[in-house]
């Protein structure tokens, strides 16, 4: 899967959380939950969803490096 390809998908999960999701609206460099506004139970429905669609593994663990777009994406092209 290209980047484009990773990117569509990180935005169709978003937006099945948060429908008014804009993509041009995101800054890859800044908080996404706080662009998004998430709360900590939406942004657990994104991690799970992302987990569904891609099928990688997310550990809670994990969960602080997830803070932006980028980290997010680069977390999943890992």
């Amino acid at each position: 899967m290209n980047d484009q390809e990773l990117k569509a998908q990180v935005f169709a999960v978003l937006k099945s959380i948060a429908p008014e999701l804009e993509e041009g609206d995101i800054v890859a460099e800044r908080p996404l939950r706080n662009q998004v506004d998430l709360d900590s139970m939406d942004w657990l429905n994104v991690l799970i969803g992302l987990h569904e669609k891609l099928r990688v593994d997310i550990p809670e663990a994990d969960y602080g490096k997830l803070v932006t777009l980028e980290n997010l994406l680069a977390y999943l092209r890992g």
